[in-house]
């Protein structure tokens, strides 16, 4: 019973130890250790990732079973394999590495004036406004129609990539424009059309197709690329489908289906349009605030 005391007691006497040494920084490392893997664990959590996961522990399970049963030919080429993990896990998880890095550069931080696109002039609030406007009006007539249609609608992941796969256009958007550019068998009919600050900046642009297995089989090529488009980068994506005429928005993967023109224009004003109380650096926003006060006195 003295031994086992004593031993509780040296436990203790550790712990305090421990406790005695810790410092500030030390919190700071635990915290930043766990936000990394909490973000890792939200990233891989609904994606075909977990199934590589999987694959790398029973990897790792056998890597100790070599070592454990001295099975030397066996060591000899799974040490080999490791030697290149790191290269391996970059080339396994590219796709789940790029939107991580995506993901940051979407987070708050671009929030700030000098930093975000979103912080827009009045005029590029007016064309944007007009935009939308017009392109809700073109596709209440696809729905009567049933045109399909695709308009991918730039944030601020810039989509220069996307614009070199279509025909540069940089006209002022109008229903008549939007109409006659997915105008059936036109040449740009298939492709997106993609609006840069109120303006349509190119037509005919190939999009990235989702690759998640989950989707509704009914789905057709203009959702599977809205989606995809959706998925990497913040951009908003409206679709017409040819075969129903029903209006759906896709954003951030998420694919809202059967919208009416009104909701449609809604949810892109609320998402494309600056508010005057959300977003800027907070004296800046405070100084807008306040000139504006002034001017209306």
């Amino acid at each position: 019973m003295i031994e086992v005391l004593q031993e509780v007691g040296q436990f203790f006497e550790r712990v305090w130890a421990i406790l005695l040494s810790f410092r500030f920084n030390d919190l700071l490392d635990i915290l930043f250790v766990a936000l990394i893997i909490y973000g890792l664990i939200r990233l891989l959590r609904d994606t075909r990732s977990v199934q590589l996961l999987k694959g790398l522990f029973w990897l790792l399970v056998a890597w100790g079973a070599v070592n454990m049963f001295r099975m030397n030919a066996s060591r000899i080429l799974m040490e080999n394999l490791f030697n290149s993990f790191a290269l391996l896990l970059l080339i396994l998880f590219q796709p789940e590495i790029r939107s991580m890095f995506e993901n940051v550069g979407r987070s708050n931080v671009s929030n700030f004036k000098f930093l975000s696109q979103r912080n827009r002039t009045a005029l590029e609030q007016e064309e944007i406004a007009s935009a939308i406007r017009q392109i809700c009006e073109a596709f209440a007539a696809f729905c009567q129609s049933r045109t399909g249609a695709l308009v991918v609608f730039e944030q601020d992941t810039m989509l220069g990539e996307i614009v070199k796969t279509g025909t540069a256009l940089e006209a002022k958007v109008t229903k008549e424009l939007v109409g006659t550019v997915f105008f059936p068998n036109a040449p740009l009919h298939d492709g997106a059309a993609v609006i840069r600050k109120g303006y349509l900046a190119a037509a005919g642009c190939i999009l990235p197709l989702t690759q998640n297995p989950d989707l509704d089989s009914t789905l057709g090529t203009r959702h599977r690329a809205a989606i995809g488009m959706s998925e990497q980068c913040d951009a908003l994506v409206a679709v017409v489908s040819e075969e129903t005429g029903q209006i759906s928005l896709a954003r951030k993967g998420v694919l809202r289906r059967d919208l009416s023109v009104a909701e449609l224009e809604s949810a892109l004003r609320q998402s494309l349009l600056q508010k005057e109380s959300g977003g800027g650096f907070f004296p800046l926003r405070w100084l807008r605030k306040a000139a504006r006060k002034e001017r209306e006195e």
